[in-house]
């Protein structure tokens, strides 16, 4: 079974229980490119704006939970997970604010020129997403205490139990355009790595 979706998703209240649709299911998958962090962690309250020509993952799954800020501000977030994923096109930009000195941006692309940015056991924490998503045997609706698809939930994430979660096998997102809190991985290989810091604001979009 095969779905395929188009769309982008604003959580504006989104809880602890996911919303339950397929356009949900695409707007999950794809923060991958803010590199290897610990399994749990106080976020920096800083989104990162990522965008990706294509990614192909497999071993999917994608619930809903809270991250904790910086200063203690609790923000709702999507999960999705994947076993292994495999990216092309990949840039991830953070535009910091410096008193006096004004905005600066930090600009990372990978995986251009035939190379792929390589990624297993990752985990993204993310509040929007606009992609074309294609799911191979997906189950919508699935408890999140009970998903077998995916490497499982992570480590000091919390859900109510039973509360709503999605799963596939695979996952293929193309021309992703997302803005994320945090990610985790176990291992995250960025080949053709750049990195660019400039004066003002330098987004992938």
């Amino acid at each position: 079974m095969e779905s395929v979706a188009r769309g982008g998703t604003r959580w504006k209240r989104f809880a602890v229980v996911m919303v339950p649709s397929v356009a949900a299911t695409a707007a999950v998958g794809v923060a991958l490119a803010q590199g290897a962090l610990a399994a749990s962690f106080s976020v920096s309250g800083q989104q990162a704006k990522v965008s990706v020509d294509r990614l192909d993952g497999k071993g999917f799954v994608q619930y809903g939970t809270i991250d904790t800020v910086h200063g203690g501000k609790k923000v709702p977030v999507a999960v999705s997970a994947f076993k292994s994923a495999e990216l092309r096109g990949l840039c991830q930009s953070v535009v910091i604010p410096v008193p006096v000195f004004g905005d600066v941006s930090v600009k990372l692309n990978a995986g251009n020129n035939g190379k792929v940015v390589e990624a297993k056991n990752l985990y993204i924490d993310l509040d929007q997403l606009d992609a074309d998503a294609t799911f191979k045997n997906i189950n919508i609706g699935v408890s999140a205490n009970d998903t077998s698809k995916g490497p499982g939930l992570k480590d000091g994430d919390t859900v109510l139990p039973g509360s709503f979660a999605q799963e596939a096998d695979e996952a293929v997102l193309t021309g992703v355009k997302q803005t994320s809190w945090a990610t985790s991985a176990g291992t995250f290989k960025l080949s053709g790595l750049s990195l660019n810091v400039a004066k003002g604001k330098n987004e992938c979009f």
